[in-house]
């Protein structure tokens, strides 16, 4: 048998073992009383078991892709709790809501998602109906350098003090977001677009967007958007009533 075919067998016979699913023990009486099954039997009573009970294939997979989430689930919950510095009090995330707010929301987000620009009106609301919620923007650019180029702007204009605004109106542009257009939407926002333009160089902006990156890549982090508060972390456009229920649920810890 080549190396292959082995680890399919030792998969199997964990697989088996695994989900307490064994082999009948009058197969074990076709070797006389005190000799070793030999390997060929061996491979013969599990590819014959198999072929009787394939609901075991799947169940075992079942079994071990549950296990695997349940690991990543509580690696994730770990590096959530050992960098929550990282996540709250990063000087250079800009902040909006209630700076001193009882819960933080976090988000890691991207200017050209979709799913981002879906969540944004639910994450606007949440701070609408709720005086008491802090949210921390975590710039995360993936889809290329127009979204790097997004999130140099938006950093840069919060040295005028409006971010959130220039925030929302990126979220809800239609349009790619060419320089042109960022320009646009700044002056929209009421910002001054010449000192935007001159900010936006600044070297600072850049390292923000990398600790950015290393702590997604930490947390498992890949896509976007993504929402944590406390301990959990939520993948996906969420809507107002989830990110209710994970701010409560927060409050209640």
């Amino acid at each position: 048998m080549n190396s292959g075919t082995d680890r399919l067998l030792l998969s199997l016979v964990f697989a088996l073992t695994a989900s307490n699913l064994h082999l009948p023990l009058v197969a074990w009486s076709a070797e006389p009383a005190g000799e070793p099954v030999s390997r060929q039997v061996l491979e013969q009573m599990i590819e014959q078991y198999i072929r009787s009970h394939p609901e075991v294939i799947e169940q075992s997979l079942q079994s071990l892709e549950n296990k695997r989430a349940a690991e990543e689930q509580a690696r994730q919950k770990a590096a959530l709790a050992a960098h929550q510095q990282e996540l709250l009090s990063d000087p250079g995330s800009p902040v909006s809501g209630n700076p001193v707010g009882d819960v933080t929301v976090v988000e890691f987000f991207d200017y050209r998602c979709g799913y981002c620009k879906r969540a944004a009106q639910a994450l606007t609301q949440l701070q609408q109906s709720d005086a008491r919620v802090r949210v921390v923007y975590k710039d995360f650019p993936i889809l290329g350098e127009t979204s790097e180029l997004a999130a140099k702007a938006a950093l840069a204009s919060n040295l005028q003090g409006k971010h959130r605004a220039f925030h929302e109106a990126l979220l809800a542009a239609k349009d790619d977001l060419t320089k042109e257009h960022l320009f646009r939407i700044a002056q929209e926002a009421g910002l001054d677009v010449n000192r935007l333009a001159q900010d936006m160089t600044r070297p600072e902006w850049q390292p923000i967007i990398d600790r950015n990156r290393a702590l997604a890549k930490t947390l498992g982090i890949s896509g976007t958007p993504a929402f944590i508060v406390g301990n959990d972390l939520v993948p996906g456009a969420l809507d107002l009533k989830t990110l209710q229920e994970l701010v409560a649920h927060k409050r209640k810890q």
